[in-house]
């Protein structure tokens, strides 16, 4: 496929504290949170810097995810759009940017490095929903990407190395990516009707997003990513440990470790330090820089244990160049053939 113009599709994220409620909703298609939920979540923003009133520079995964698009742009010569699944951008509405704009053909890459029906099959029912008339070749992921190892590696390996001259140990590395409901990597029988479009969510709130007779990628996929990571700065299998944060405050259970558990144990092992990369989330937001920078920081300090995290990749050039590689076709990423939108 030779695109005209390159997709880039993120989650999105509330502007003002006000927005909690409707964003929520989008995120669980309609289904209502408790209020208790509802003002969890405001006070988990309001801590890393969101207010009644827009910030100027923008929530930081929206003003992130932006400049992505920029710089992707600028490195290819091309156009590059950005639409959120559950915030402004919204995507239909990038999409009727991009038919204005004459847009016959595009590339869609998520964000989410790692193939989820829960975060990739959702943008790419949201894309297909929108894109009538167009032509689209969808990125379902790209974990694997050896440029996505190094600009994670890149990042990782300062603070690494200054955590166990501080401690004066090798301190343990703790990879992490955000959890998934159990329900949704399950096997499915055939027929089930929850993951029929318009079908009701069941009653715990979380939805089966289709039939499937194979496990999702996700949690191998992400535990790849690691492996790679680790591999490039030449850790060992002692170096390193992995788990799933934040996991979901309402609904049925979700996939484990959780970095709470992990760190428990780390700390009954005698380890006074550890570090902490996510390796599923290409930028700043809400489950980095609350969940980690504060609570399980929190959690570290009382475990007598002190935390560090490599920064988030951002704008980091060398995730850019990966970018780059998957829009122009030159990287063979998990791509789901070429489809025209009726």
């Amino acid at each position: 496929m030779n695109p005209d113009a390159i997709l880039l599709l993120a989650h999105g994220t509330p502007e003002v504290l006000g927005e909690m409620a409707e964003y929520l909703s989008r995120v669980t298609s309609g289904r209502a949170l408790p209020d208790e939920v509802v003002k969890e979540l405001q006070h988990r923003y309001a801590e890393i810097g969101l207010r009644d009133e827009p910030l100027p520079e923008g929530p930081p995964l929206t003003r992130w995810t932006l400049l992505q698009g920029r710089l992707l742009s600028e490195a290819l010569g091309q156009k590059v759009y950005v639409g959120m699944r559950n915030w402004h951008p919204y995507i239909a509405d990038v999409l009727n940017e991009m038919r204005i704009d004459g847009v016959q053909r595009f590339r869609a890459i998520c964000l989410a490095p790692q193939n989820s029906r829960t975060s990739t099959g959702l943008y790419k029912r949201a894309t297909i929903a929108s894109a009538a008339g167009m032509e689209m070749e969808f990125v379902a992921g790209w974990s694997d990407h050896p440029l996505l190892a190094q600009a994670f590696a890149e990042n990782l390996q300062p603070v690494w190395a200054e955590a166990c001259t501080v401690t004066g140990t090798r301190v343990p590395v703790l990879f992490t990516a955000h959890s998934v409901p159990c329900r949704t990597i399950m096997y499915s029988a055939p027929g089930s009707q929850s993951g029929r479009p318009g079908a009701p969510p069941p009653p715990d709130g979380i939805q089966q997003y289709d039939d499937r007779n194979v496990p999702d990628p996700y949690p191998v996929e992400c535990k790849q990513t690691a492996m790679a990571i680790a591999k490039t700065l030449g850790m060992t299998d002692e170096d390193w440990f992995f788990s799933f944060q934040s996991q979901g405050i309402a609904g049925a259970p979700w996939i484990g470790p959780t970095v709470e558990d992990t760190l428990k144990a780390l700390a009954a092992e005698g380890h006074k330090g550890v570090v902490m990369q996510p390796v599923g989330f290409l930028c700043d937001h809400v489950e980095i820089l609350y969940d980690i920078d504060i609570a399980f920081k929190k959690i570290a300090s009382e475990l007598d244990m002190q935390l560090w995290r490599a920064d988030s990749l951002n704008d980091s050039p060398t995730l850019i160049r990966a970018l780059a590689e998957i829009a122009r076709g030159e990287w063979s990423a998990e791509v789901d053939e070429v489809v025209t939108i009726p």
